[in-house]
């Protein structure tokens, strides 16, 4: 089963739980703009593969949002940015389909745990004001971050109403007694 994440409608931060999720995956350097040219369609052709194979086996799974994570996106330039791009995938799966030469798709385990997120309602180029009132609401709710920035793309990048999650793993700070 394929576990989707949804944050509220509202774009009001909030920490949960959320489980573990099978992701397939393929890795990045540099801007998404140009890398992920290449990289996402790769991503996509091996999860249709998976779809449609698992659908003539008498099963089936919505292939959900895309997901992205950004390690060190803060302190570097967007032309030297590591991305780690993920579509959520059934529990069993432990192989893809390579439907690219040149990209290769694995399969990971993304841990989750206890997370702080928002709805970010607009563009990908306004996202630094939602992303520092989540980082403040982290701070002031006795938490630190403890892994990388994470987008959870709910609309496509041309949308007229653009809308993704922002989610960062948090860990209690060492003394906060909850």
């Amino acid at each position: 089963m394929v576990t989707t994440i949804r944050a509220r409608t509202r774009p009001q931060p909030e920490i949960v739980a959320l489980p573990a999720q099978r992701m397939a995956v393929v890795r990045t350097v540099g801007d998404p703009n140009v890398v992920g040219g290449e990289a996402l369609p790769a991503l996509y052709a091996a999860v249709y593969a998976l779809k449609f194979a698992e659908k003539q086996r008498g099963q089936d799974f919505a292939v959900g949002p895309l997901r992205a994570r950004w390690p060190d996106f803060v302190l570097t330039p967007k032309d030297q940015w590591r991305g780690v791009w993920g579509l959520p995938v059934p529990d069993g799966t432990t192989k893809l389909l390579q439907k690219s030469p040149v990209v290769p798709v694995t399969v990971e385990l993304w841990d989750y745990g206890e997370v702080a997120q928002v709805l970010h309602p607009g563009p990908y180029s306004e996202e630094a004001p939602t992303v520092e009132r989540l980082r403040r609401f982290i701070d002031e709710h006795g938490y630190e971050i403890a892994g990388a920035h994470e987008e959870e793309y709910l609309t496509r990048p041309g949308a007229k109403a653009q809308r993704t999650i922002i989610r960062y793993p948090v860990r209690r700070c060492a003394g906060t007694v909850r």
